[in-house]
């Protein structure tokens, strides 16, 4: 008698284990955006606070209190600081635990950043220089307006025309400055050294047109160079700076020399230098990480918010209560910029599509 061979039923497979994998990637893909935004503004809120305490503070006792001299160093010891950081990163990660034959050979030749560290070492101090004469919150609002610098040359030096939309968030940020700029707390004021709006807001467009220029220089280097990482731009873009800092400071001037003798003769400053060295370096990290795992966007919004929490930590810290018309430029102003970087990121999303 012949039996019948009855095929066994297949049973499906559930998807349990497929869902639980998406489950845990997605997971851990929020933990470590979260974890870029903590680093990033734990690192740079402390490191604002550290420079509104250099430059507001009035160190020693008694009659004899003085007021650290030569903010615009501070751009020069962050970028030794930063320099060292990401050296030993890259000799760690590509001379011990990467082989000799995977490591790549065609990085950027360390010359090829001299341009970008040339202006990097003029603009952010004078973004340092305008503690002098405006407050830190007036100070990084009026940094947050790149966008505003930017259109205006484009339009006048290469007619260039933008979107309507372009024009409205660039209105926005301009007018939150500049009713920031019209308002200003008595207590606020009486805390910098010299008081000078026109000469503090002047330093500040300067630190952003030095800046563009730094950007644009970058890009090329990144177009040009296909080798080029993030990390190795770290380093050699703060090895420039910290290079050209040394004429500046020590032959063209006394700034470097008065800088040392101030923290010989009052050594709470230095340490509040090496906690605002630490804090850049680490803050430097995680924005490079946080553009090579979520995008220029992603970076983008998070360095935008980064910097109305230290307006907050500002206020809270020090005591410098904003009237509520600087409360509502402050608005303006982050309204207007992340509009935009929300808009140019729809806008090349479907150009893509198309």
């Amino acid at each position: 008698m012949q039996r019948k061979v009855v095929a066994a039923k297949k049973i499906p497979k559930t998807s349990t284990h497929d869902e639980s994998h998406e489950h845990s990637v997605t997971l851990w893909h929020v933990m470590k955006l979260l974890m870029c935004v903590i680093g990033t503004y734990g690192a740079y809120i402390t490191q604002g606070l550290f420079q509104e305490i250099l430059s507001t503070k009035e160190f020693g006792t008694g009659t004899s209190k003085e007021r650290f001299p030569h903010l615009a160093t501070l751009n020069s010891f962050q970028s030794w600081a930063c320099f060292l950081w990401a050296f030993a990163l890259i000799l760690i990660t590509e001379y011990v635990f990467v082989r000799k034959e995977e490591r790549n050979t065609a990085h950027p030749p360390m010359v090829a950043y001299w341009k970008a560290g040339f202006t990097n070492c003029f603009g952010p101090a004078c973004g340092f220089q305008a503690l002098y004469y405006i407050p830190y919150p007036a100070q990084v609002l009026a940094k947050s307006s790149k966008m505003i610098p930017v259109m205006v040359l484009g339009t006048l030096l290469h007619h260039q025309r933008y979107p309507l939309l372009e024009y409205v968030y660039c209105f926005m940020v301009t007018a939150g400055v500049s009713l920031f700029a019209g308002f200003s707390s008595g207590k606020s004021s009486r805390q910098v050294a010299y008081p000078n709006a026109p000469l503090g807001y002047f330093l500040c467009f300067s630190n952003l047109m030095l800046d563009g220029y730094t950007n644009v220089t970058q890009d090329a280097i990144n177009k040009k160079y296909k080798g080029s990482t993030a990390l190795h731009m770290m380093c050699w873009m703060n090895f420039w700076t910290g290079v050209f800092y040394i004429p500046m400071m020590f032959v063209f001037s006394n700034a470097g020399k008065e800088v040392l003798q101030f923290c010989w003769s009052y050594p709470d400053a230095g340490y509040d230098i090496l906690s605002f060295c630490v804090c850049g370096a680490v803050g430097q990290l995680f924005i490079f990480y946080t553009i090579k795992s979520f995008g220029s966007l992603t970076n983008t919004l998070v360095t935008t918010t980064r910097k109305f929490f230290s307006i907050l930590a500002s206020v809270l810290w020090s005591g410098n209560a904003l009237l509520w018309q600087q409360w509502l430029a402050v608005s303006f102003v982050f309204s207007g910029l992340l509009s935009s970087s929300l808009h140019k990121h729809l806008k090349r999303k479907k150009m893509k599509r198309t």
